[in-house]
């Protein structure tokens, strides 16, 4: 599932140090042929505990684990949205990934230069959140100013995405992320087709020190969001950065496991079996007849698959099944 997470910042906040430490927990490229691999993308295996030990239980030959796909992206400066910079490129950049994680600069270090001249996390979350604001401002205000006829004609749907765009221009007015706007059902689709930045769900990544927890805890009280504290120096916080960045794309993991091979795969939360059959290929959604379906955690305690089903343990599921987080399924096509 080729869902990416792109690492923006200012400079010198750290991004290509993190980026470099997190691919060096990469993942063979032969695994996940969606992807095509350059010095900018990583990906990179999330840690699973789990994994390591259905493929125990297993005597596997092979383990694959999940993994995230993590885009460095080049460093933003203020006016980005305006051209300053690698502007327009930077912002195109960040269209193209589906979540982002943003590099904060926690640590002082007088050897490297902050391009403000000072420290001031709230204020770099101010600048970087603020380009990504006036950059949807012109993408709002220019659809906005192509619906005047279709409404003019009186036209449903064009109402309707009329009226949540003026929202959404008033939020943005205001300095304000699109994202903690409330969308019904009918308005959904009329955002997502235009792939605002500013409703892409971010990361806060405190890149951190021992000195710095004041600053930590001032950053926390005032940005709402979810946070990750690393020092990618000594690799501190890295696992939880991942776990995070794949929790907030919305993907949960899946298992299959036997003695060739334990692999987890990701899929969206939500998706039924048939759509959950497609991560391994994707005649299974049609050809999907059911799967059988046990917890990993049950399945370990049972000892192997033949007391799990003497027990009743493993359970057959049909289309409308929603698997869940941490299931090990056969399926049956």
């Amino acid at each position: 599932m080729a869902l990416g997470i792109g690492i923006v910042g200012l400079p010198n906040v750290g991004k290509s140090t993190l980026f470099n430490a997190l691919t060096k927990q990469s993942v063979p490229a032969e695994n996940y042929p969606f992807c095509t691999i350059d010095p900018s993308v990583g990906i990179v295996a999330v840690p699973d505990e789990r994994l390591a030990k259905l493929s125990e239980f297993s005597h596997s030959k092979k383990t694959v684990p999940a993994a995230v796909e993590f885009v460095d992206i080049a460093g933003l400066v203020k006016g980005a949205a305006e051209g300053q910079g690698l502007g327009n490129k930077f912002l195109s950049h960040i269209r193209e990934v589906d979540a982002i994680a943003e590099v904060v600069r926690v640590f002082e270090d007088k050897d490297i230069i902050h391009v403000a001249g000072r420290v001031n996390p709230l204020d770099d979350i101010s600048v970087i959140n603020l380009e990504l604001v006036l950059a949807d401002l012109e993408t709002v205000s220019k659809r906005l100013a192509n619906l005047g006829k279709d409404v003019k004609a009186g036209k449903k749907e064009a109402v309707i995405e009329k009226d949540v765009l003026e929202r959404l221009r008033k939020s943005l007015e205001a300095g304000k992320l699109t994202r903690d706007e409330p969308l019904s059902e009918l308005e959904v689709p009329f955002v997502r087709q235009l792939n605002l930045l500013t409703q892409k769900p971010i990361l806060y990544v405190l890149n951190t020190s021992a000195a710095s927890e004041n600053a930590t805890e001032a950053v926390r009280k005032n940005i709402s969001g979810l946070f990750v504290e690393i020092d990618p120096v000594f690799g501190m916080g890295l696992d939880s950065l991942i776990s995070k960045a794949y929790e907030i794309l919305g993907l949960i993991t899946y298992f299959t496991t036997g003695e060739d091979e334990t692999r987890a795969w990701t899929i969206k939360k939500g998706s039924t079996a048939p759509e959950a059959g497609t991560a391994i290929h994707g005649d299974f959604k049609e050809k999907f007849v059911r799967a059988e379906v046990i917890e990993w955690d049950k399945l370990l305690a049972a000892g192997s698959y033949a007391a799990a089903r003497e027990k009743g343990l493993i359970r057959t599921e049909g289309k409308e099944y929603i698997v869940k987080d941490g299931d090990v399924v056969e399926f049956k096509i």
